[in-house]
């Protein structure tokens, strides 16, 4: 380490350099969202093309190698000499952070992403980019290495097209996780654009595959799409989505809503196609403007009135009980705040978001009184319930399953109070629980058995999933609250970890728990503390050696190695392994294997829970048949 510290020790990063050096900074990750997130970077210019009128079709396409291309038929980003800076304007879009028309008002007049800087760090983070531009009858065309020009743009030929192409390769010494796409995960933002830039035609297409794979995202409904979309499979009021859109002051609002017979509220909020998941004041305008329409209305309803307590009003969580909504707004100059940076804070979006809403939704109702009469009956009777589960979280503590520190009794809680080192292992059936408690380290690992039929909160009212005996002592346990009362600092283990048999009725009440967690505590998957336990499902003897396997291949190739008979066993259920069995196979850190369960998109999450644990049969049946072809069969 050298003391000295002077002028000649500062290190200016020159051009890209910075991005290579840092990329985490400019794309959030170099692991596989910060991958994907190059093609969102690539996708959001001609996404503001399409915004500024001038794109209807952008073509995406993954090709061998790892290759991506981006086409749009947009106006081609200008090719001419730039009079500042003495080259063309393409080499300066790829080659400078915060270089192009966003900042110019006359160019883009409301843009996506949140930086500025766009392509230019696509370009630094790839082996090669490839740029073709289509303008004024000739193709142009420049190439670049790690960033760097291999030449001035140069013509290459005469067309008759117009737009942008951008075609690149992800450096793996960047990108060392892997620089492999996923087409589901891309599939869901593309979808996701398509549905908020209504008309836009977005055409996917996979061509690794032997067969390539092509969709087509196109809705010309925009939002409306996207609200039914979010519905799928669910009973709705009313038939078509509730539309409101309209303009001020250049912020363009548009807002579409529908309830269905479940109990969750469900909005996506977005500002210039950026999903604001912390929300911000576009949100708070639409949420405000609900509640107080609502309030109106029932004022003008004494048989419902009736039903609602003295001075009793109804409030924001009453009239969202089963809402699903998408509240998109286009602000010129959006200024975000929070954490992520994915909450807006422009104060005037929330006047004009509230006062539109306020407007077109009373007079959708005055002129549908129908379907306002069904929505506030809803509205009433979550009131209802609201007040109902007040009073059974003020019972919870005084049912005998608690023990005197509001703690389950057949929890066998660990004896560490630091939440970081703890973990709760959540157990089907009390023969299992026996065996956990035995195996368990209980410095740092409890036990939690869970017995009887589990309750399916996507078709159950908030009340009804508190004063729930099954779900009661996981509440309790985890010490965190529900929903709206939901506190993440008070939770009592960092892994949360479901283990159940390996067959069908194990999976099915897996997927009950983690309905649960995705509904009323989705925190605790969003910050990566629920896991999945994975038992062995084979024991193989052979002398005095023991495999213990996790698949039936895994058991083919062990057989392979052994010359000679070995006993098989085949574990039907965690009952069936002795305590030692299932510590050194299944809970013990430094041997055990789990799943950590990931919410990679809360939208798609939602829209997946909702056709699986809902009760419609149609959508259940038609997304097992189309995706049966990547399940596993255990036969």
């Amino acid at each position: 380490m050298n003391a000295s510290y002077s002028a000649s020790n500062i290190t200016v990063l020159k051009g890209l350099e910075a991005v290579r050096k840092r990329p985490g900074m400019y794309i959030g990750s170099t692991g596989p969202d910060g991958l994907h997130h190059l093609v969102y970077e690539v996708v959001d210019n001609c996404i503001d093309e399409a915004m500024a009128g001038f794109c209807d079709t952008i073509l995406v396409v993954l090709e061998k190698n790892d290759v991506v291309r981006v086409e749009d038929n947009g106006r081609g980003i200008p090719v001419d000499i730039h009079p500042g800076e003495g080259i063309s304007a393409l080499e300066l879009v790829l080659t400078r952070l915060h270089a192009g028309g966003k900042f110019d008002k006359g160019s883009y007049k409301v843009s996506g992403g949140l930086h500025g800087v766009g392509v230019s760090c696509v370009n630094a983070l790839s082996t090669w980019l490839e740029a073709y531009v289509e303008k004024d009858g000739q193709t142009y065309f420049m190439k670049f290495n790690t960033g760097e020009a291999e030449s001035p743009v140069k013509e290459i030929g005469s067309t008759e097209r117009r737009g942008t192409t951008i075609r690149w390769k992800a450096d793996s010494s960047i990108f060392t996780e892997t620089t492999t796409y996923n087409f589901d995960v891309l599939s869901v933002r593309l979808r996701e654009l398509a549905f908020l830039n209504s008309g836009i035609k977005i055409i996917f297409r996979d061509e690794r595959l032997t067969n390539p794979k092509e969709v087509v995202f196109q809705f010309e409904g925009g939002i409306r799409h996207f609200v039914s979309y979010l519905n799928e499979g669910k009973k709705i009021i009313p038939e078509e989505p509730i539309y409101i859109s309209g303009e001020k002051d250049d912020v363009q609002v548009e807002v579409s809503l529908q309830y269905n017979d479940g109990y969750n509220e469900n909005i996506l909020s977005f500002v210039n196609d950026i999903n604001t998941k912390e929300g911000g004041t576009h949100l708070e305008g639409f949420k405000s403007a609900l509640t107080t329409v609502m309030n109106e209305f029932l004022k003008n309803n004494a048989k419902l009135l009736r039903k609602m307590d003295k001075e009793e009003k109804l409030t924001g969580d009453d009239v969202r009980a089963g809402l699903t909504s998408v509240v998109s707004v286009k602000v010129p100059e959006p200024q975000f705040e929070g954490q992520t940076k994915t909450k807006l804070g422009n104060t005037e979006v929330r006047g004009i978001v509230s006062s539109l809403v306020n407007e077109q939704l009373t007079l959708f109702f005055e002129q549908n009184p129908s379907i306002i009469e069904l929505i506030l009956e809803k509205a009433v009777a979550e009131a209802s319930a609201r007040i109902a589960a007040r009073k059974a979280k003020e019972a919870t503590r005084r049912k005998s399953g608690m023990d005197s520190f509001g703690l389950p009794g057949k929890l066998a809680d660990c004896s560490s109070k630091n939440p970081e080192e703890c973990e709760v292992y959540i157990v089907e059936g009390d023969s299992a629980g026996g065996s956990a408690k035995q195996g368990r380290n209980p410095k740092i690992q409890a036990i939690l058995p869970l017995w009887g039929k589990m309750l399916n909160v996507e078709r159950t009212r908030i009340d009804k999933v508190i004063n729930n005996d099954k779900l009661q002592p996981v509440i309790a346990s985890l010490g965190t609250g529900i929903g709206k009362d939901f506190n993440i600092e008070k939770l009592r283990y960092h892994k949360i970890i479901i283990m159940a048999d390996a067959d069908v009725d194990g999976s099915h009440i897996s997927t009950l728990l983690l309905t649960f967690f995705f509904r009323y505590m989705p925190q605790l998957i969003e910050k990566g503390y629920v896991y999945i336990a994975m038992p062995p499902l084979y024991k193989i003897k052979f002398g005095k050696k023991e495999y213990f396997v996790f698949s039936d291949e895994e058991r083919d190739q062990v057989l392979q190695t052994i010359s000679g008979k070995a006993d098989v066993q085949r574990y039907k259920g965690l009952g069936e392994m002795e305590w030692q069995e299932l510590k050194e196979t299944t809970m013990d850190p430094a041997n055990r294997k789990m799943k950590r369960v990931q919410l990679t998109d809360a939208v798609e999450a939602d829209h997946i829970f909702s056709t699986l644990m809902g009760e419609e049969v149609e959508p259940r049946r038609k997304f097992i048949e189309e995706n049966a072809v990547y399940a596993t069969l255990d036969v």
